[in-house]
């Protein structure tokens, strides 16, 4: 899995403008993620990191959490 996100990061998203609303980035983050918590939790909270990277939420700091968890705080973002 994290091989595909290195690919995507060096050879696909370099031809596209930056867009991602979070500090780290989508992929960046994915990548923490999977090796904080293993492939199918990491993997869980990648895709609800890249839901909400919308303009429906405000964006900014976003580390990958210490102790996995689905529901979040708003307060936390």
């Amino acid at each position: 899995m994290k091989q595909v996100i290195i690919f995507y990061q060096k050879f696909i998203s370099p031809y596209f403008p930056a867009s991602c609303r979070y500090f780290p980035t989508c992929s960046q983050y994915a990548i923490e993620a999977i090796d904080q918590h293993g492939s199918i939790k990491g993997s869980i909270l990648m895709i609800l990191r890249i839901l909400r990277c919308n303009p429906f939420f405000s964006g900014g700091h976003d580390p990958v959490p210490e102790k996995f968890q689905i529901l979040r705080n708003s307060r936390d973002n």
